[in-house]
């Protein structure tokens, strides 16, 4: 017989030893010391003991349901063809349960119990409603008693004699107790149920009923005032009104709107067609999810100092980038396909203990959003011009975006160290365009650089910090984020990033942001120099990893509470955004009905995938911008990425070919791409895309046929030939008259015949062609009416491509 000492079970039990001795002794069992042994049948009798005294049975109760699983195993052999054989394994399942029926009997008694009981407290609450209810009217029929209490008049109805006999009245099962007042005992049999009231049918006087919610024909028309979202369907507008959807578009086609019950329209036209109709209509205040949300985050903090963000802008081939680069002492040019940018680069450099940051914007004039989206998160423009290129288109649309923003400007003519350069050139075609120097009475600082030798430099710099400290720039370094999307993008193993300026607040690593349509939280925070940050503060531009797609460029970045409130205002704006598409596609639709021509217009069906949103946007707008009155571009996808099997599939299906910018296709294309008929173009620099496609657009666009006038005769005299008819004797005066070319016959200066000539003749022989000053002999078939005094005009017809 196994023994162990009091210290060990205590330990095993997790009890103070002095706690285990004590137990001990109540249940029987002589022991003092830790070290005293204990047997198991101790053991078990101290178990008994500590049932006993918490009130549960020292015996173990046996389970009121018992399930026993049984599995059995076996293998099966199974004939194929040609004489094979495979073996099966079979594996079979049994399952049984066995019930307690003393348990399940119990169970049945306890439920018969609390049932009785339940019911006789229903019979109890039963006789003491009837009991209320027969107090209730006894008490009613006092009153009724009491208050129409009236004195008979003896004259009237006299008192009965007393040798009339009195009449008997039988008792009937209704009769009312003497004494009203009387409360008896009533005794009710439990068993029996009370006898149901029949319903009885009374008779409903029409004219005593409340005639107010029963239809009344209007006598007059009736308006109603309704209010229009910002784009509604003549469905919805007949739904508010309750009449006809055929009503609303009759208006419509009235007032010249061409649009079917589903289409969707303006707030400012369904207001006019709803007053049209006879009835009141008013704008809907709508204010969106987002509006309720993002209103209630107002950042209280103290406004501290920030950082001035400064944007490059200037023509192409200007030098902007190489001006940047040697600034920050880095080669970001060699990174560019053709050292041209093709989207915005954000960097933050250090000078003078205090930062800048910077950003470069393409100079193509593709890009023109782009810049204009970098004018208006910016607070100072760097417009840099060639000295020895000067004024150029996009330099113009700097400065328009520039004003239009209301930002200062500083002017850095680079490229001086050329020989070729000429700084005063610049400063008056600069001046024509009413940028006006300080030294010359204006606002604009010139600083005259090279990108190449660093010449100036120093002082560009100190002009940017000069104009930000007279701008005192401030901004709240704590609270909720705001932030704009400078560039976005789709990066291999990470998913999408976008490149975020923060403009007020503080984002944290781990925060909950929504950009545009896509939201999620902010895993990862990346500066340029590829270094990760917990945290940025305004005029910080950062990478952020984490959202749930690539956002577009010039999307807001806001904090939201959770998911639920980010994923309503995410499918808010998809909605608009479905919405404007739909009725933008619906409009081009009706234009192209409205305008169609006896001539088909060609479409070109376009796919466009990028490696980053911006540089997708300005192809977009730039492609676009090609379609003319004979051919049409049609944009079929804009995404960013490779190019997929499903993307091939698409431009398939829409007869479309593919462009490439940066990116390539994947295996699973590149094998499709052998047996389809796509066709995939990949380029690098946007300038090339635009100008191979404004190419392949002339190409198909029909010629133009412009007429030359080669030669002019004039008819001197006519001679009648046997065989030819009628013959003209003419003297070119101009030109060259040719033989195969057509003709017109001119009288007075006006065209009375066109064909073509039949004989050219100089003297006897056949001549192809007759030149100015010489005398000829002509022939004009099948047209004998020729008069002397007449002209012959000889023309050619010539193709030129627009």
């Amino acid at each position: 017989m196994s023994t162990t000492t009091v210290s060990k079970l205590a330990t095993a039990l997790k009890i103070k030893p002095e706690k285990l001795i004590s137990q001990l002794n109540d249940a029987g069992i002589s022991v003092s010391t830790e070290a005293d042994t204990i047997t198991n049948d101790q053991k078990l009798t101290l178990l008994n003991h500590l049932r006993g005294s918490h009130g549960t049975k020292t015996e173990i109760q046996s389970p009121k349901k018992l399930t026993v699983n049984r599995r059995s195993q076996s293998e099966l052999k199974l004939s194929g063809g040609f004489g094979t054989s495979r073996t099966v394994n079979v594996e079979i399942r049994k399952k049984a349960t066995y019930v307690n029926k003393d348990s399940l009997l119990e169970e049945a008694k306890a439920a018969e119990e609390t049932e009785k009981i339940e019911r006789e407290a229903e019979e109890q609450k039963a006789r003491e409603e009837a009991l209320k209810e027969e107090a209730v009217k006894a008490d009613a029929s006092i009153d009724e008693t009491s208050g129409s209490e009236i004195t008979p008049d003896p004259q009237i109805i006299g008192e009965p004699s007393k040798d009339q006999p009195k009449k008997k009245w039988k008792k009937t099962k209704h009769e009312k107790p003497s004494d009203p007042f009387e409360i008896k005992e009533l005794h009710v049999k439990g068993n029996v149920k009370r006898r149901k009231k029949r319903q009885v049918r009374r008779s409903v006087n029409l004219s005593s009923l409340d005639q107010s919610h029963t239809f009344e024909k209007p006598t007059q028309p009736v308006v109603k005032t309704i209010e229009i979202p910002t784009s509604i369907s003549p469905q919805e507008i007949a739904q508010k009104l309750a009449m006809k959807v055929s009503e609303v578009i009759s208006v419509m086609i009235g007032q010249g709107i061409m649009a079917t019950g589903n289409d969707h329209i303006d707030q400012d036209t369904a207001i006019l067609v709803v007053e049209e109709l006879g009835h009141k209509a008013i704008p809907m205040d709508e204010r969106s999810v987002e509006d309720s949300v993002f209103d209630e985050q107002i950042n209280e903090n103290e406004s501290v100092k920030r950082p001035p963000v400064v944007t490059i802008m200037g023509h192409v081939d200007h030098g902007k980038t190489s001006l940047l680069d040697y600034i920050r002492k880095t080669k970001v040019t060699d990174g560019e396909a053709g050292g041209i940018t093709q989207h915005i680069g954000a960097y933050t450099i250090d000078v003078k203990d205090q930062k800048i940051t910077f950003l470069d914007t393409p100079g193509h004039a593709a890009f023109s959003q782009m810049r204009s989206r970098g004018a208006n998160i910016t607070d100072i423009v760097i417009l840099v011009v060639a000295a020895d290129d000067g004024v150029k288109p996009q330099t113009e649309e700097a400065i328009e975006h520039a004003k239009s923003a209301g930002v200062p400007m500083i002017v850095a003519i680079n490229k001086i160290d050329k020989p070729e350069a000429n700084t005063e050139k610049v400063k008056n075609e600069l001046m024509g365009l009413e940028i006006i120097p300080e030294e010359l009475g204006g606002d604009v600082l010139f600083v005259n650089v090279s990108a190449q030798s660093g010449e100036g430099i120093e002082d560009l710099l100190e002009s940017i910090l000069l104009q930000a400290e007279l701008l005192d720039l401030k901004a709240p370094s704590e609270g909720r984020p705001i932030g704009s999307v400078i560039e976005s993008g789709v990066e291999s193993g990470k998913g999408a990033v976008a490149t975020i300026l923060i403009s007020e607040g503080k984002l944290n690593k781990g925060d909950l942001i929504i950009v545009g349509e896509e939201f999620g939280r902010a895993r990862i925070l990346m500066n340029e120099i590829g270094d990760q940050l917990s945290e940025a503060t305004p005029s910080m531009p950062v990478k952020v990893y984490g959202l749930s797609g690539a956002p577009n460029t010039g999307d807001e970045l806001r904090q939201v509470e959770s998911e639920r409130q980010a994923k309503e205002i995410s499918d808010s704006r998809k909605e608009n955004r479905k919405k404007n598409t739909l009725n933008e596609k619906q409009a081009q639709k009706m234009k192209s009905f409205m305008e169609s021509s006896d001539t088909d217009k060609k479409v070109v069906s376009v796919m466009i995938k990028a490696d980053v949103r911006g540089s997708a946007e300005a192809i977009k707008d730039s492609l676009l911008k090609l379609s003319n009155d004979e051919v049409e571009i049609d944009i079929i996808s804009n995404s960013i990425g490779g190019i997929t099997e499903s993307d091939l599939n698409l431009a398939e299906a829409s007869d479309a070919f593919v462009i490439g910018f940066n990116v390539r296709a994947d295996n699973a294309a590149r094998k499709l791409l052998k047996d389809s008929s796509v066709e995939v173009k990949y380029y690098s620099i946007i300038y090339e895309t635009i100008e191979d496609i404004s190419n392949m657009i002339s190409g198909m666009s029909a010629p133009v046929i412009r007429e030359e006038i080669c030669g002019l005769a004039e008819v001197r005299d006519i001679f009648d030939s046997p065989s030819l008819g009628k013959i003209a004797g003419c003297l070119v005066i101009d030109g060259t008259v040719i033989r195969s070319n057509p003709i017109r016959v001119l009288r007075d200066n006006t065209v009375i015949y066109e064909g073509e000539l039949e004989s050219l003749r100089r003297f006897k022989d056949d001549v192809n062609e007759v030149k100015s000053g010489t005398e000829c002999g002509i022939g004009v078939k099948n047209y004998n009416d020729v008069k002397t005094g007449d002209q012959i005009e000889c023309y050619r017809s010539v193709e030129v491509k627009k």
